[in-house]
């Protein structure tokens, strides 16, 4: 059996490196010229040769055949200014509060766990290195530029690390079929009434008082039109409007996001909403128009993954968990683009533990204090270069995984 964990623990100063300079320089959403730049030179230097594919995603092949199974990591960070106090933070105005620096690192890791194991795979690892996940667009974008193609990976798996759980660094739980993650929505409403001056209310259409109560009345869809029990989230965000203190604001504009965990909730919802921010609007005589953008479908983890990842993990890692053995619900409110990957392919979701409050890593992620602890990352190194060569093992031998 390869012992990729010991080989992994051997990396962590490689892993630390590359997670520091990931972290020191992030871009957002498409904007990541410098970390692509990074990526690509490092797989160069393993041997390997490394495609772009769509608007700034890269993917490599490591091994020979069809038979392929695609690992992905996130390459995108967040447009929060960091507080962290790490020697290496971000002074951009944006940081890698998501940990989508430990997932790039890890990847890049499990790259040369794997390059140096070339001759034993049975077939093909593809590795997907994925921008504007934070946005739900990165996936669905490198699909379309065919990362799902030539080969055509047969399984996908992705890692996720967490902040501030109840589990020492380097814990992985793998997720329980069925979902794990919601389908997201952004929306915005434009509110429009008409300006006038503050002290003639009555010659104008006050916008922020009809997207008050568009705002209040949105509230009540969960409390009044959702069956007890149904999960699913609206968040209103921002509020925007008006621009003198002595005028009455002519428009505003309300943005957000849902969270739902099946199709028929998520379309009532935002049909819903719709219905509910114009009938509002036009009693307060203004108009509202509800535009939904970027957004992603359920992450759905296939049945057969869920089963045979733990047992393969407990071969070479000291802390696997499964999901489904889990008291409780242990799905999680955070959406995933990489959803659009599990609806075209079995897909599994890891979670990896990288420090708790007991460690002394205290703030969630997104937080600007958030610190993540860079031990985890042999642990989920290691987690991938095994899981792809057990899997292509599996599937080579022709056995259910």
């Amino acid at each position: 059996m390869t012992d990729f964990l010991t080989e992994a623990k051997a990396l962590q100063g490689e892993l630390s490196r590359h997670r520091r300079w990931l972290h020191a320089h992030p871009g957002v959403a498409f904007d990541i010229a410098e970390t692509v730049d990074y990526v690509r030179r490092e797989l160069e230097s393993l041997g390997l040769s490394p495609v772009p594919c769509g608007r700034a995603g890269l993917t490599a092949t490591i091994g020979r055949g069809e038979t392929c199974i695609l690992l992905r990591a996130d390459m995108d960070a967040l447009p929060i200014p960091e507080e962290s106090g790490e020697e290496f933070a971000s002074r951009s105005g944006s940081m890698h509060a998501c940990g989508h620096d430990l997932h790039t690192a890890m990847l890049l890791g499990a790259a040369k766990l794997l390059k140096a194991r070339e001759d034993e795979l049975g077939g093909t690892v593809k590795l997907m290195f994925q921008p504007a996940e934070e946005i739900f667009e990165g996936a669905r974008d490198m699909i379309a530029a065919g990362v799902l193609e030539s080969p055509a990976p047969g399984a996908a798996v992705m890692l996720h690390v967490t902040a501030g759980a109840p589990m020492p660094a380097g814990m992985i739980i793998a997720m329980a079929p069925g979902v794990s993650a919601p389908a997201a929505d952004y929306f915005t409403i434009r509110v429009q009434g008409r300006s006038c001056h503050g002290s003639t209310p009555h010659q104008g259409v006050d916008a922020l008082t009809a997207a008050a109560h568009i705002l209040l009345a949105l509230q009540e869809l969960h409390a009044r039109e959702l069956a007890p029990g149904t999960e699913a989230v609206l968040t209103i965000g921002t509020i925007q409007g008006g621009t003198a203190p002595n005028a009455i604001a002519d428009a505003c504009e309300l943005r957000g996001t849902i969270r739902t965990y099946d199709e028929q909730t998520r379309t009532m919802l935002k049909k819903r909403m719709g219905e509910i921010s114009a009938a509002v609007a036009s009693a307060y005589r203004a108009a509202a128009v509800v535009e939904f953008g970027s957004g992603a479908p359920t992450l759905h983890n296939d049945a057969q993954l869920a089963k045979a990842v733990p047992g393969w993990l407990r071969e070479i890692l000291p802390m696997v968990m499964s999901a489904a053995d889990l008291p409780g619900n242990t799905r999680g409110g955070g959406s995933e683009d990489f959803a659009y990957v599990s609806q075209r392919i079995p897909t599994l979701m890891l979670a990896l533990s990288a420090g708790n409050s007991q460690e002394g890593y205290t703030h969630p992620l997104h937080h600007p204090k958030v610190r993540l602890d860079e031990s985890a990352m042999p642990f989920g190194t290691a987690a991938l270069a095994h899981i792809a060569l057990r899997w292509l093992e599996t599937h080579f031998e022709g056995a259910d995984a």
